[in-house]
């Protein structure tokens, strides 16, 4: 046989064929971390009419921590032809490579949603998975474990004619499992055909498990940006702190004084006097400013927690008591619902009544003008007894965007408020291994706290 003759052989033809879809492959592994982009590129590639090698492929990957193959992505020829090819049409220099259109197209059939539905329990009595994954070998329908498997839950309702199964292997360990099929022809799939979807699997799991690496390590950078930024913005507020105690302390005595020497003038002052009023207004910002003060040192404080067995209900009882002029000027209702039973929590009795008289006050406040204030005590199961005490009020509630930041230190929304009310609250709710939180419902604001029932 002559050159000429070999050249014009056709086994000859399908090897060199092969050669340069593997090599195209090759390139376009190498072109795209991202793990989406890649898994479509490889079943796209399988499946394109250019390849000509199968009419439809499925992608599983498996869940180290369920212990499952989940399937991730399945593609149709109908849905292949938009393989572009990039760089030219030399073998050596082009790559293959697909719009976000037609990922999104793919993404969306019908067939790929029932794939992503579906999970494979590796230690299921099925032979076929244990043989891919165990074993790391490929097998197809034809083979004698698929024949006398007396039921299939996976790949005959997926698969309903002639199909093969390849493990995807990185490290040697199975990360996954490509199945193909030709459901259109169905055509049975050749040695030649598994022998080449083998030497594909090989690159398509090592690219596979690249890309899933990088991807924890960008996460991991970022976690780690997130826990640097979050230190640093801690030392800032520690600093900040420290800085407010000792100013907050310096300016307490001086506040005192002044405080003292105006209540002494507003005394002897006549009451329709100009200078009265001047000294009225004197000693209600001093009284303002001491009590901001006061917040500001007790916030910078590290607190100290005196556990006793205490009475959730008597506590908020004492509140509402403390408050009774205040709902008599602002015109507020109130109705306090609790079952007859013990609402026995762990904690320091003096600290919880300054969350729910913060609480409660803050409601006062947005409901200037009248209103209603909702308190209830509830028990709820979340592993353990817990208590669930709820205040809510008709004031119209809080802007959606300030959820995330009511709880932060100095954010407020008043105008004569310090921001760390609400600050000292939520760390006072934690210290008792408790959570605090809050929605808008109905007319309002709904404040929840979650505190465990005491044994």
């Amino acid at each position: 046989m002559n050159i000429h003759d070999s050249l014009q052989n056709p086994e000859t033809d399908n090897r060199l064929s092969e050669l340069t879809l593997l090599y195209q492959f090759s390139n376009t592994m190498l072109s795209t971390i991202r793990l989406n982009k890649l898994m479509h590129l490889i079943l796209t590639a399988i499946t394109a009419p250019s390849s000509n090698l199968f009419e439809r492929t499925i992608l599983f990957l498996r869940n180290e921590k369920s212990n499952v193959l989940q399937g991730m992505l399945a593609v149709t020829r109908q849905l292949s032809e938009g393989l572009q090819i990039v760089g030219g049409h030399d073998a050596l220099e082009s790559r293959w490579d697909i719009s976000d259109e037609l990922i999104s197209r793919q993404r969306s059939a019908e067939f790929c949603l029932q794939v992503r539905l579906t999970r494979i329990e590796i230690d299921s009595a099925c032979p076929l998975i244990r043989h891919i994954v165990s074993e790391r070998s490929f097998c197809h329908s034809e083979d004698i474990l698929c024949q006398k498997c007396p039921t299939c839950h996976f790949m005959k309702p997926l698969c309903s004619g002639p199909f093969a199964a390849v493990p995807l292997i990185a490290h040697e360990t199975t990360i996954g499992m490509v199945v193909v099929d030709n459901p259109d022809s169905g055509l049975n799939i050749t040695c030649d055909n598994l022998h080449f979807l083998q030497l594909f699997a090989n690159q398509a799991g090592m690219a596979i498990e690249n890309s899933m690496l990088y991807n924890r390590i960008k996460d991991a950078h970022l976690n780690l940006k997130d826990a640097r930024e979050r230190l640093l913005h801690g030392e800032r507020l520690a600093a900040i702190g420290e800085m407010a105690a000792n100013l907050a302390h310096e300016l307490k005595n001086p506040l005192i004084t002044i405080g003292g020497f105006a209540g002494r003038l507003l005394k002897s002052l006549p009451d329709e006097t100009r200078e009265h009023q001047y000294a009225d207004t004197i000693v209600s910002e001093v009284s303002r400013l001491e009590k901001m003060l006061a917040e500001i040192l007790a916030f910078s404080r590290k607190p100290t927690i005196c556990f006793c067995v205490c009475d959730l209900e008597g506590i908020i009882q004492e509140c509402l008591a403390s408050c009774a002029a205040t709902f008599e000027d602002h015109n507020i209702k109130i109705t306090f619902s609790s079952k007859a039973q013990p609402w026995k929590v762990s904690g320091d009795a003096h600290q919880l009544k300054q969350v729910f008289l913060n609480l409660i006050l803050n409601a006062c406040d947005a409901m200037p003008d009248g209103g209603k204030l909702l308190l209830t005590l509830e028990r709820t199961s979340l592993g353990k007894e817990m208590i669930v005490a709820t205040v809510e009020d008709t004031g119209g509630g809080i802007p959606e965007h300030m959820f995330q930041q009511i709880f932060n230190p100095f954010f407020t929304t008043k105008h004569h408020g310090t921001g760390l009310g609400l600050a000292i609250a939520n760390r006072i709710i934690l210290n008792h291994f408790g959570s605090i939180e809050a929605h808008n419902s109905g007319q309002g604001a709904v404040f929840k706290i979650t505190l465990p029932l005491a044994k």
